[in-house]
């Protein structure tokens, strides 16, 4: 169980930020074709005009439909939920801890914290989209190989674990991304 859900987290954190080089499949954040709106030039703290800014992307591209969703860093969600929505109302931009501006909003150690935007290097990400054009495929299951032999001088088994896995979007601008807000 343990293994699994290392390959789990390891998975979503590949999903979402994969640097494609090598072996590693290229995460939604550095896809070509997906939308981006830019908080500023070091980076700023998000606002509910650029969080509409993102839904706005994806109705651009007449790829505002399906399991439409907001993903973010836990900060960015207690930012947001501290962001007045304006003046007089006393109400906040992230009120409902599932819900922002209507849309399905989740959050994630696994989404980056410390990327870096001008001499900002600790912006978060935040990324809208159709979740359900995000293709995972997985080939041949997951390989374990208990090893005791490598390490048996030393009283210890080694465990290797393989599992292949590749991802893609039908439909790269049905995602837009922030890479840039703070907290």
């Amino acid at each position: 169980n343990q293994l699994e859900r290392a390959i789990r987290i390891k998975l979503d954190e590949t999903m979402i930020n994969g640097s494609g080089s090598g072996a590693i499949p290229e995460g939604i954040l550095n896809m070509t074709g997906i939308g981006s709106v830019a908080m500023g030039t070091n980076g700023a703290a998000p606002t509910r005009a650029k969080l509409i800014d993102l839904i706005s992307e994806l109705a651009g591209e007449n790829a505002d439909i399906g399991n439409l969703a907001f993903l973010t860093t836990p900060g960015i969600r207690g930012k947001l939920q501290q962001t007045l929505l304006d003046a007089g109302s006393g109400r906040f931009v992230w009120e409902n801890p599932e819900n922002l501006l209507g849309y399905n909003a989740q959050v994630s150690t696994q989404v980056p914290s410390a990327l870096t935007k001008g001499s900002s290097s600790d912006c978060h990400a935040i990324l809208y989209g159709d979740f359900s054009s995000l293709m995972i495929a997985q080939w041949g299951g997951i390989d374990l190989l208990v090893d005791p032999y490598t390490e048996g001088l030393k009283a210890m088994v080694r465990v290797v674990v393989n599992s292949f896995w590749d991802l893609g979007l039908r439909h790269p601008a049905s995602f837009a991304a922030i890479k840039d807000a703070k907290i």
